[in-house]
């Protein structure tokens, strides 16, 4: 075979190569398309109540506990959660109290930082839900940075619906449509 019909057969060869990765784009599954059948899917039980983190009467204060690292170097339970609405990540007006008692705790403990950690619901792909739950995270970043608190200070991380109850009522997947402030050691 000659030069010719070699390039010929590269160019052909490639050429389908082309064509065929550049199929339509797919559509994005809805959630009974993604979801894993009647169970929760895998070996890890629902969880089945959301715990609060904060005794009734302490309003929005960090919880007076005390400042038990876990081995992880992690404390977790000492501010609610910052809730969203489905499918949503702009921070509600009722919800930043949350993050400004949080800013507050940083600037009277200035060897501490904040993870804040995005989750969702279980309906979407997982996919979706990492890209959601990372928009809600760093929506909590931004808005602390507008109050005063250093970049350096904080941390994001995305869970997506990882931990969140598969098949769950509306009241549950409220909760698990959040970003939890975990504080870490510096």
């Amino acid at each position: 075979m000659n030069i010719v019909a070699k390039q010929f057969c590269l160019v052909l060869t490639g050429a389908a190569l082309i064509l065929a990765g550049c199929s339509k784009k797919p559509t994005r599954p809805t959630p009974n398309q993604t979801m894993m059948g009647p169970q929760n899917g895998g070996n890890t039980p629902a969880p089945t109540e959301v715990p609060t983190n904060f005794a009734p009467d302490s309003g929005l204060q960090a919880r007076p506990a005390g400042d038990d690292f876990g081995p992880d170097g992690t404390l977790r339970g000492k501010f609610e959660a910052v809730y969203f609405d489905f499918d949503r990540f702009d921070i509600k007006a009722g919800e930043r109290a949350k993050l400004q008692s949080a800013a507050q705790y940083l600037k009277d403990h200035p060897d501490q930082r904040l993870l804040l950690e995005g989750h969702c619901d279980w309906r979407g792909t997982a996919e979706y839900n990492l890209a959601l739950g990372d928009r809600r995270a760093s929506a909590a970043k931004k808005y602390l940075g507008t109050i005063g608190v250093p970049a350096d200070k904080l941390e994001t991380l995305s869970k997506g619906s990882l931990e969140a109850a598969k098949q769950a009522d509306d009241a549950t997947m409220a909760k698990d449509r959040r970003v939890d402030l975990v504080i870490l050691k510096k």
